[in-house]
């Protein structure tokens, strides 16, 4: 547990009372100043109501009853001046120096400010002149005094405004520290806890964070790192899973090659085998074994999430198009029209075997949707692929009129193990086509049909291309 002042807590409550005494701080200055003025007041209208009383006897007082009215008045001397005639009222024998001099009938706010830190600060011995208007009328009293008095009392309301201040800061400051411990700290800190604990344990469910219920800015977070974290374990278990295909797959892969191996050393001597058919078909089986030894030999590459930079030439696609399409070997009771609209001669600027891979893999995508696709709905079953070249750019597109995609698929297009769009499927298909399409600098993408079916549009950039940028929609 946290010192007091190192917890967040314990930091919001030296905050609170410091802003608070602050607050008192400037509350006190305009205060002290307006209780030197009322006490100065107080002091001039008894000085004025025995001086009108005075003025009305038109006749001297004597020295007692001098001294009574000054002992009365906390004065040194008490005059009146009226119609322009000052008259002394009363007056101690020796009459004192004046050190300031002070008019109330005109005090700015700033300078009562001043006088009242000059009086707390060097007033201890003084002696002032204050005077101010009688009322409404044109008379001016005036006393002479000693501001040791005044200093004291405002001495001591200063004393009480701090004892006040410091206990509303303690109090305002206790409220506002158990308000925001309960509403802000506790929930902060069970969320770190709960991070904490998933850190050190992020494969057990039993760490999964409990969000509360509520509305507030730290339950709706809470809520969201509970769901992060549910995220996170899945993902964790998939990684754990996919580490553990990939050692089975390295296992199998070793013993596949060899398997391979031989039979593309006993397809060889089909070549010498004079039956026209097997002639014919020969090549293409040789070229199939060719591919299946490569596929192998990069399957570790995938497990490490790479593939290898793509050999670029200037290739024929229709070639490509037409290796695809006998690999898919399409049955013809299967009712699936296979139609390649490529233009004759036209040529792309790609690795023929990465861009075999990509149109395969959407290809055989296409052919098993329309495979399930069956009754009135699909009289006819089609698969195109069309292309053009635009510039140094060559687009090409798949299409199918199949059921289309589940919008499950679309919402993990491209995820392995997540983006299938069929039962069972694993997604790695169009993961590995997107992949080998950004390895060339390209761009693939599900185009929106206004009818039913499949669409996927690629464009790969010849590599005069520098600024082309690889991006999927």
């Amino acid at each position: 547990m946290p010192g007091l002042t190192q917890g967040l807590s314990g930091r919001l409550l030296l905050l609170t009372i410091i802003f608070v005494m602050i607050a008192e701080i400037l509350i006190f200055v305009p205060s002290v100043a307006n209780m030197r003025l009322a006490w100065l007041r107080d002091r001039l209208n008894t000085a004025a109501a025995a001086g009108v009383v005075i003025d009305g006897l038109q006749t001297e007082l004597p020295r007692s009853v001098q001294n009574d009215t000054l002992l009365a008045t906390g004065a040194k001397l008490i005059a009146l001046k009226k119609d322009g005639t000052s008259t002394l009222l009363a007056a101690t024998e020796v009459p004192p120096s004046v050190d300031d001099q002070y008019d109330l009938s005109d005090v700015s706010q700033l300078q009562a400010v001043r006088d009242a830190f000059s009086v707390l600060l060097f007033g201890q011995n003084r002696v002032i002149r204050v005077f101010d208007v009688i009322g409404d009328s044109n008379m001016i009293i005036e006393i002479v005094m000693s501001e040791n008095k005044l200093r004291a009392a405002m001495i001591a309301y200063a004393g009480n405004v701090l004892m006040i201040s410091v206990a509303l800061s303690l109090i305002t400051a206790s409220l506002i520290f158990v308000s925001i411990n309960r509403i802000l700290i506790r929930p902060i800190r069970r969320l770190t806890v709960g991070m904490q604990t998933f850190s050190e344990r992020p494969d057990d469910p039993a760490s999964l964070f409990k969000p509360e219920e509520g509305t507030d800015e730290l339950a709706v977070a809470g809520r969201h790192l509970a769901d992060m974290q549910v995220q996170l374990q899945k993902t964790l278990r998939q990684q754990k899973n996919l580490a553990d295909l990939g050692l089975a797959v390295s296992k199998i892969n070793h013993d596949m090659r060899n398997i391979l191996a031989s039979a593309q050393l006993m397809s060889d001597r089909l070549v010498d085998v004079e039956d026209p058919m097997v002639r014919s078909f020969a090549p293409k089986l040789l070229r199939t074994i060719d591919r299946a030894v490569g596929y192998t030999s990069e399957v570790l590459a995938y497990g490490q999430a790479t593939e290898g930079a793509p050999r670029r030439r200037m290739i024929e696609l229709g070639e490509v198009v037409q290796d695809v399409k006998d690999i898919l070997a399409i049955e013809p009771e299967s009712g699936i029209e296979f139609v390649d609209s490529i233009p004759d001669s036209l040529t792309i600027d790609a690795d023929s075997e990465q861009l075999f891979r990509v149109l395969y893999n959407l290809c055989k995508n296409s052919v098993q949707a329309l495979q399930q696709a069956s009754g009135s709905d699909y009289p006819t079953k089609r698969l195109t692929i069309a292309a053009q070249r635009n510039d140094d750019i060559v687009s090409i597109v798949i299409d199918d009129n199949g059921p289309g995609m589940p919008p499950k698929a679309r919402e993990n297009l491209f995820s392995a193990f997540r983006g299938s769009a069929r039962s069972g499927g694993t997604g790695l298909g169009l993961a590995i086509a997107r992949e080998l399409v950004l390895s060339h600098r390209g761009t693939i993408a599900l185009v929106e049909k206004a009818d039913r079916g499949t669409q996927f549009r690629i464009e790969i950039p010849d590599r005069s291309q520098p600024g082309s940028t690889a991006a999927t929609t």
